[in-house]
């Protein structure tokens, strides 16, 4: 049976309603009021201590004006209770908020609104993780093509496929380039253009290529230099010169010796004295041609507009007998002389070096190095003293120097024309003591008086500072051997 509540007063001026809690209870609307005095329903005005019988009579009569109370305000406050932001609906003034309050608010939206797009990208990418790797491995196998396979005939234009084609829907170097520089090269496109004869009206423009060397490979120093050429050389062909590229490579003497030695000492156990000079060249030949191709054919990928019907290698026999006429006619002319002067001596190839080969190295003490032909390494940087005595009298020179060893060919000792420990001896000579040689005594501001004991031993047949000191105070040069000479 539903549940029935009743407003019940003493008195008529006491029925004051004052909702408080309203509820539905399935059919019935309930309603709880509170009232000045205690609510009694109609069968409890039994005394005190007795039991409460059963309702004797009808419970009271409500008035319409109290059920349209009731019905208001079940229908203005569903909840039964006051609800917190309804004051403007109830016509009560909003409270504006402070700038900090809406600062602090923006804030928080902000930070809301990152973590949330955080999370969706850490969603997205573990579902992108989850992707089983056999669709991956799937996708890359799709993608990979073929060996691409050039159908144009050598020397032919190339023939062109449909875009459609899988190796032309996107730029492959191989599929672009190729064929291209045959047809080129076939129809002669890069041969100076005559006119009767003769060079077109503008004039020519010739470059020849700096002969990279036949020792190994191009870089990227070939690369740019090539294409800087090219492109004048192109520049000009447009401008209606006759123009000129021509290719060629260098043999680059010792060095390729050089490599060649090592070669056969590596695979063959042998020297070039074990071959003989005719073989050596043979095989020095056979390893040239191997390289040889391989720059060329890295110019050609480049795109070089050369004229190869002009190619030279600077040891063809037409060049070296170019080389050898120009030599005698140069010496015929006094412009080629004998003459003593310093060499570069190789003690692993047993011949001169020209300075450009030459990695000098400068020494700042004691320093072990491995030298050619020794099994050990060798100590340089070590400064030596010894005494030179000066010729009649008991007095001696100390000099320093890194070289003991090249005292057999000392000829002169310097000073500093102001140190005043050895002005007494300027002029005077001193004794070698394994050579009946007199060794004089020079002044030249060359000479650092705080560097050892500010006397230098001058060898001009071994330094190249001591050689122009040599020839400035005429001094001879005295050629010795050793067994090391660097």
């Amino acid at each position: 049976m539903p549940l029935r509540l009743y407003p019940t007063a003493l008195h008529a001026r006491q029925l004051r309603p004052q909702p408080y809690v309203f509820a539905h209870c399935e059919r019935v609307l309930t309603a709880h009021y509170t009232t000045p005095t205690m609510a009694l329903n109609a069968s409890s005005h039994n005394a005190t201590g007795e039991s409460t019988g059963p309702t004797s009579g009808p419970p009271p009569t409500v008035s319409d004006e109290v059920k349209k109370e009731l019905l208001d305000a079940a229908n203005t406050d569903g909840a039964g209770q006051h609800a917190p932001g309804q004051e403007n609906e109830k016509g009560v003034e909003k409270k504006e908020k402070s700038a900090k309050e809406l600062e602090k608010e923006r804030k928080k939206a902000e930070k809301d609104a990152k973590f949330k797009a955080k999370k969706a990208a850490a969603a997205d990418a573990s579902k992108e993780s989850a992707a089983p790797k056999e669709r991956k491995k799937k996708g890359k196998e799709e993608e990979q093509l073929p060996e691409y396979v050039e159908e144009t005939p050598k020397g032919e234009k190339k023939r062109l496929k449909s875009l459609d084609d899988p190796f032309t829907k996107a730029y492959i170097p191989k599929v672009v380039e190729s064929a291209w520089y045959d047809w080129w090269e076939k129809e002669g496109y890069f041969k100076p253009e005559m006119v009767n004869g003769e060079v077109k009206e503008p004039g020519y423009f010739v470059i020849p290529i700096p002969p990279p060397n036949v020792t190994g490979k191009l870089h990227c120093g070939h690369a740019l230099g090539t294409s800087l050429q090219d492109v004048l050389i192109r520049w000009h062909r447009m401008r209606g010169y006759t123009t000129l590229y021509v290719p060629g490579c260098d043999h680059a003497g010792i060095a390729t010796q050089s490599v060649v030695e090592k070669m056969l000492a590596r695979r063959e156990n042998k020297t070039r004295h074990d071959l003989g000079r005719q073989k050596f060249i043979e095989r020095t030949m056979e390893w040239k041609e191997e390289y040889h191709k391989h720059l060329n054919h890295t110019l050609k990928r480049m795109g070089g507009s050369f004229d190869w019907t002009r190619e030279a290698f600077t040891m063809d026999k037409n060049l070296t007998k170019a080389v050898t006429e120009t030599f005698v006619k140069m010496h015929e002319d006094g412009l080629i002389y004998r003459s003593n002067r310093l060499v570069n001596w190789c003690v692993q190839l047993n011949t001169a070096l020209s300075a450009l080969e030459v990695d000098n190295k400068d020494l700042t003490g004691r320093t072990v190095l491995s030298v050619p032909g020794y099994e050990r390494k060798v100590e340089f940087g070590v400064l030596t003293h010894f005494k030179y005595p000066i010729e009649g009298t008991d007095e001696t020179i100390v000099v320093a120097t890194t070289r003991p060893e090249t005292m057999l060919g000392d000829s002169g000792i310097a000073v500093h024309p102001k140190d005043v420990r050895y002005k007494h001896l300027v002029g005077k000579s001193a004794k070698h003591p394994f050579i009946d040689r007199l060794m004089p005594i020079v002044a030249d501001e060359y000479v650092d008086p705080e560097f050892g004991t500010g006397a230098v031993k001058l060898t001009p047949a071994h330094d190249p500072n001591d050689f122009n000191l040599g020839k400035k105070h005429n001094l001879p040069s005295s050629t010795f051997s050793t067994t090391m000479v660097p």
